[in-house]
């Protein structure tokens, strides 16, 4: 796995490191008990800090090859909802959010335009 201070140190530009490794966002805020109004993601790396009961994050649209990680550090389960037209392995936007446990983490890979598939930690 590529760590950025190493690219940094051999000359990558900054942008290029965060591409090969994965942007972080280090403190989220799980919103919302729907598809709709859960809490947007942007980055490749989570962290949801506080996550109230049933409240929720959007992951972004798949692409073939993406991957998302999602860190559960809240004192509650946290529901991740696909884009809309998108599905988490058989949820879609309407059926319901993919539920990571407080203390749980899960990494989302997708294997299209409307696919994503997780992989949940034990």
């Amino acid at each position: 796995m590529a760590i950025p201070s190493r690219l940094l140190g051999s000359g990558a530009p900054a942008q290029l490191a965060v591409n090969i490794c994965g942007d972080v966002v280090d403190s989220i805020t799980a919103a919302g008990t729907t598809n709709a109004d859960a809490t947007g993601l942007s980055a490749a790396i989570n962290r949801v800090t506080t996550a109230a009961a049933s409240t929720g994050v959007r992951l972004m649209a798949p692409e073939a090859g993406s991957q998302v990680v999602v860190i559960n550090s809240g004192a509650n389960a946290v529901l991740v909802y696909p884009s809309t037209g998108a599905s988490i392995n058989a949820l879609t936007a309407t059926t319901g959010g993919f539920s990571v446990a407080a203390g749980g983490r899960a990494l989302f890979v997708g294997t299209g335009s409307a696919n994503w598939f997780a992989v949940l930690s034990a």
